[in-house]
């Protein structure tokens, strides 16, 4: 076998592993749309069933190094472009997902502090789930369940009747008021 036959066998095994990636990315329950809430969101592209497995969220496996490392520098790109931020999932004590990958569909999911959906992690992938039923056309949100010790540099933006104003795990809210309390004290 020649090298220009190996060349295009390579790129062909490679093409089949890319549209595979992508079409796991896909979901017929999902289209994207721009976001009131921030850029581009997901929007059900037709009714969804309560507790049903909606989309995967897909993208590289990465250690908690790797992954540190990779969301300073996504960090730094979004304070530079204004870009969305940091696209890593957290799948276990050693291993996260990097979902910055074009046929990650899922990564454009916005945070809510009222969502409709949840992710589940199911092995080494992470499903995200609906929380209730939800109508063709409403926007999926999730709670991104970020920690509080940075909770300024995450402002909320979902406009739900239950926005605490930032981007905090649910747990933790009390805690959050605690502190914005002694915020406001602290400032008047």
């Amino acid at each position: 076998m020649g090298k220009k036959s190996r060349k295009v066998k390579e790129e062909a095994r490679l093409r089949r592993k890319m549209t595979k990636l992508w079409n796991r990315g896909q979901s017929e329950y999902c289209e994207v749309r721009g976001s009131d809430i921030h850029g581009h969101g997901v929007y059900a592209a037709k009714d969804i069933p309560a507790e049903k497995q909606v989309i995967e969220y897909i993208g590289e496996l990465v250690d908690k190094n790797e992954s540190e490392t990779r969301a300073w520098a996504q960090h730094a790109k979004a304070e530079a472009t204004g870009d969305a931020a940091v696209y890593i999932f957290t799948l276990s004590k050693r291993w996260d997902i990097d979902g910055n990958v074009p046929w990650n569909t899922a990564r454009l999911i916005n945070h809510s502090c009222e969502p409709n959906c949840e992710a589940w992690v199911d092995e080494k992938k992470i499903f995200i789930h609906s929380l209730r039923e939800i109508k063709k056309g409403e926007e999926l949100s999730f709670d991104y369940g970020f920690d509080i010790e940075c909770y300024e540099e995450h402002p909320c933006r979902c406009g739900s009747k239950k926005c605490v104003g930032y981007i905090v795990s649910q747990d933790q809210w009390e805690e959050l008021e605690k502190r914005k309390a002694k915020d406001r004290k602290g400032a008047a």
